[in-house]
């Protein structure tokens, strides 16, 4: 509020004083006479009003904004922006002095609207064209350290609870650092506080696992201010921070997946990248499993694969608890996963 006050009082004596001299200039003398002062009285006050109320409109807001924005605009679009800017001033700066010998007030006008039109076109056609032309130019595509080979990735709440995203850093598959905005490290926060004892341990898990993280991470963990004015949801934040910053969102829940491809969002699904990695097995294959369980049926028995994989043998109730050979049969495809239907192997 001191600061407003200030500019306020800075643009009041600016524009009281253009003011000023614009009355002066229209009653026609350099002396302060009866005559005059009809001219520079209202003049004087009319600008300080003026410069008073616009300062902040000028100065802080415009500042508030850019302090608040310029956080959220990659390295890179910046860089860019600054070099478009440059070459449209050079551009307009060897077009001024030609453009200078027009006829008043054509010689005094179009230098400068031609400095505005080139500066902007250059920062618009740089920003929009930023990959096409440092690749023209040989120049390495980067986002603060190389973006085509260390992309970021934001994390989400669900992911950095369930876990096994930190063993996944540590095999390389992820290059990039991972960014944790500080909402998500809020919602985080605020699980652990929940009064609800499963939704508290969860908050805690999360927790510990950020700080193991953080220690022990191959890639670094960057805890970020980025922020999304006027959206209040959590995933919604990080799906349009995925699309502001062009960086893929890392999650194992299932309708931010939906949501984030929906809008063009690059999502790495930890249950989907499970489940590519699982064993292939096909109709036929022998393999020896371990029985631990029943299955629905009553000669059913259950047994899982090292990776988790469920396979339900037939008749195999009678082996609980031993190993035995089965024979693949079927293969189902489900949303939780591989299912592999099996009967006991005769030779």
């Amino acid at each position: 509020m001191k600061v407003d006050l200030l500019f306020r009082i800075i643009g009041a004596l600016i524009l009281g004083i253009f003011g000023w001299e614009i009355g002066m200039e229209l009653a026609g003398t350099s002396a302060l006479t009866g005559e005059s002062i009809r001219w520079v009285a209202p003049l004087t006050a009319v600008g300080a009003l003026i410069g008073a109320l616009l300062a902040p409109w000028l100065t802080t807001v415009p500042a508030r904004w850019a302090r608040l924005n310029v956080r959220q605009i990659p390295a890179q679009q910046i860089l860019a922006a600054a070099i478009g800017l440059v070459v449209g001033l050079m551009i307009a700066a060897l077009l001024a002095w030609p453009l200078s010998f027009l006829p008043s007030p054509f010689g005094k006008l179009l230098p400068a609207i031609g400095a505005l039109v080139f500066g902007y076109l250059g920062t618009i056609v740089m920003v929009l064209r930023q990959k096409d032309i440092f690749a023209l130019l040989g120049a390495r595509w980067s986002a603060s350290a190389a973006l085509q080979e260390h992309t970021p990735v934001l994390l989400d709440t669900s992911v950095i609870i369930d876990g096994r995203i930190a063993d996944i850093c540590q095999t390389g598959f992820i290059r990039g650092p991972m960014i944790v905005p500080r909402f998500v490290l809020n919602e985080l926060q605020h699980i652990a506080d929940s009064a609800d004892p499963l939704r508290r341990n969860r908050g805690r898990r999360g927790l510990d696992m950020l700080n193991k993280m953080q220690h022990e991470s191959a890639v670094p963990v960057i805890i970020s201010d980025l922020d999304v004015d006027g959206v209040r949801q959590v995933d919604d934040k990080l799906v349009q921070l995925g699309k502001q910053l062009g960086c893929p969102v890392v999650t194992n829940d299932f309708n931010l997946n939906q949501v984030a491809g929906l809008q063009g969002v690059v999502v790495l699904n930890i249950n989907a990248l499970a489940n590519a990695v699982k064993s292939v097995v096909l109709p036929g294959e022998t393999m020896r499993v371990r029985v631990i369980q029943e299955g629905k049926e009553n000669s059913q028995g259950v047994a899982y694969l090292d990776d988790g994989t469920m396979v339900v043998v037939e008749n195999g109730y009678r082996y609980m608890n031993s190993s035995l050979d089965v024979v693949v049969t079927k293969v189902l495809q489900t949303n939780a996963g591989r299912m592999l239907f099996a009967q006991p192997h005769t030779n």
